[in-house]
């Protein structure tokens, strides 16, 4: 298994350097990190005095893992949850926040290990992931893996400005994709014809 250390390296490696999409409601970026993260951290890396876009494009590799390991993973709690389904869940946490526990909640629910899917990582959710790891050990991962595609579909779907991110110009498998199904054993990924038939729809 990587190491925590490993995993975030690789989120700050996947997430590339500084972008500033109109598309992505995340805004000014870099490794990941946005402007909002730094802002509701208040951490001028600058130091000149106030956060802003500025501090976003000063941000080094290094301080991005720090920030992704102390306010991604164990603040909310990943670190409870099994280990194989931490490199996972650490990069959906980095990537869409909450919802990274809201859609592992609902997959273990929808396994019979019930609990909230409130996107926090308490006693219940612990003990119900555990039991769901436990019951289908070799399955787990990839199950997630799978609802997290599942989710990123659905976001397209639901905002057409998100699109871009799931499918490319030419038709094929986006950044979303590609991304969750690299935690997917190849033999679940979906074709490329699977693919662009679940994403018709979007013209």
């Amino acid at each position: 298994m990587q190491t925590i250390d490993d995993i975030a390296a690789a989120i700050v490696a996947r997430e590339g350097g500084f972008v500033n999409d109109p598309d992505d409601p995340g805004g000014a970026t870099k490794y990941g990190v946005t402007l909002a993260t730094l802002r509701g951290l208040r951490r001028d890396v600058n130091r000149d005095g106030r956060v802003d876009g500025a501090d976003v494009k000063a941000l080094t590799r290094e301080e991005a893992r720090r920030i992704f390991i102390e306010h991604y993973f164990l603040r909310p709690g990943l670190d409870r949850l099994p280990e194989v389904l931490h490199a996972s869940t650490f990069d959906m946490q980095v990537n869409a926040g909450a919802n990274a526990v809201r859609i592992l909640q609902r997959l273990v629910t929808r396994m019979g290990f019930a609990c909230a899917d409130d996107g926090v990582v308490g006693p219940k959710t612990v003990a119900a992931v555990a039991a769901a790891c436990q019951a289908a050990p070799a399955h787990v991962a990839d199950a997630y893996g799978i609802a997290r595609r599942n989710y990123y579909y659905a976001l397209a779907d639901a905002r057409p400005a998100s699109r871009k991110f799931a499918r490319r110009q030419d038709g094929g498998k986006g950044g979303w994709i590609l991304r969750a199904e690299s935690f997917i054993s190849a033999r679940y990924h979906l074709t490329e014809s699977e693919h662009r038939e679940r994403t018709a729809s979007w013209g």
